[in-house]
């Protein structure tokens, strides 16, 4: 509930659970929040449908504990908000992506195994995992990123230009390792922590993928993405390029380098930049010392009288 002051009033939060145990409209009467459960007559499928028509930005699963909610969480994570916030209690990343596989799996969504599991690696982008040790004490022990991995096109088509047989034989092999290998031992994905909480202290481990910084910064305000840069290269040395600015009709402001002038045309701009007034005092003080050396040559000129 903590992370509710972090998310910017302007999203609109929509809560689906199966009870009531947020009461984030108490919490946060002055945001826009529309909570729903399912009932007897009205299933959590039909709260999400009409949830998409509200105009949610952030949609928060309560607890995903039952196997169609998993199925709710990965379809509002999808296609329904910006980005969708659940509970899970799953004890490592890895059990994470297992329990949700196999949740999709029971409800019937998916079929195949890496088909499931692919699609619950694609929806999740962080996993902070909290603990509470025997002294009662609760704290973040970790925060995981989670980076699928893209299926790459391995295939050759070298057999072509093998002129013999066996080098044929050869290149098809190579090609069927492959297929076998995606089919049968497939790496969807990679994890790695970018916060621990080591010896009473939260340490920074792994910097944050390419792809999530950039996602992150096309959601901040100007000021939130000047101090998210900092922190970036303060802690991991990176610098992200700038974000493109757009007008008040959405169109893109291209900032071009002024171009270099020529010395003659610096000189003409200078001139014309000139006070007026200060001109003409500039003026009067040449046309003083001009007399003054004029009449200092004369006094120069005369000759003494003789007696």
């Amino acid at each position: 509930m903590a992370m509710i002051e972090n998310i910017y009033e302007t999203m609109n939060l929509r809560i689906t659970e199966t009870a009531f145990e947020l009461h984030l409209r108490k919490i946060y009467p002055t945001r826009n929040i529309v909570s729903m459960r399912e009932t007897e007559t009205i299933s959590g499928q039909d709260c999400l449908d009409v949830q998409k028509k509200t105009d949610g930005s952030v949609n928060i699963i309560g607890e995903v504990a039952t196997d169609p909610v998993a199925s709710w969480m990965i379809q509002s994570a999808q296609v329904a908000s910006k980005f969708t916030l659940f509970t899970h209690h799953a004890k490592t990343f890895p059990n994470l992506v297992t329990a949700l596989r196999n949740s999709m799996l029971r409800t019937g969504v998916f079929k195949d195994e890496q088909t499931a599991a692919e699609q619950v690696v694609q929806v999740l982008n962080f996993n902070i995992h909290l603990v509470k040790d025997f002294r009662g004490r609760r704290y973040i022990e970790r925060i995981t990123e989670c980076i699928p991995v893209e299926e790459k096109n391995e295939y050759t088509f070298d057999h072509r230009k093998e002129k013999t047989l066996e080098g044929k034989f050869d290149k098809f092999f190579d090609n069927a390792t492959i297929y076998f290998t995606k089919q049968t031992n497939r790496e969807l994905y990679k994890y790695h922590n970018v916060l621990e909480f080591v010896d009473d202290s939260y340490v920074l481990t792994n910097p944050i993928s390419p792809e999530n910084i950039r996602g992150m910064r096309e959601n901040m305000n100007d000021t939130d993405v000047v101090a998210f840069d900092q922190f970036l290269e303060r802690n991991w040395g990176i610098k992200p390029p700038k974000l493109p600015k757009y007008d008040e009709n959405g169109n893109e402001i291209i900032e071009s380098a002024p171009k270099a002038q020529p010395v003659q045309e610096q000189e003409r701009v200078t001139k014309k930049t000139i006070d007026p007034e200060m001109a003409k005092r500039q003026a009067m003080q040449r046309a003083m010392m001009q007399q003054k050396m004029q009449e200092r040559q004369k006094d120069i000129g005369k000759k003494p009288e003789q007696n």
